[in-house]
């Protein structure tokens, strides 16, 4: 990931943070984050959106930056999800770390029961 990324989320991970609390009728920000259940709506509706430019890149009807455009969104809604929920970017952390070395296919494997 490139420095530039981890910066970026970073400060947006914390100005997420720092809008906990916040009036939901000024601040887009503490309405995802007063409400878990429309964070997760619009996470998933980013995700689609996400996709759908992905698709349109090989048809060039999107191109690069509708991808990048979508993909910023997503991410955003993905940490206003996390901070609404509760859980912590460390814990996300952890679990990738847990995940490290192990192949794609085996891990999924280990988690059916």
């Amino acid at each position: 990931m490139s420095q530039r990324l981890t910066d970026v989320l970073q400060r947006l991970a914390a100005m997420i943070e720092a809008r906990k609390g916040g009036d939901p009728s000024v601040s887009y920000t503490a309405k995802l984050l007063n409400d878990p259940a429309l964070a997760a709506k619009k996470l998933g509706e980013e995700a689609v959106e996400t996709v759908i430019a992905a698709v349109a890149l090989k048809s060039q009807e999107g191109g690069p930056d509708a991808l990048a455009a979508e993909s910023a969104d997503l991410l955003y809604h993905w940490l206003a999800l996390m901070a609404a929920s509760g859980v912590s970017l460390d814990a996300v952390a952890e679990k990738l770390e847990a995940r490290e070395g192990t192949s794609g296919i085996a891990e999924k494997a280990s988690r059916k029961g």
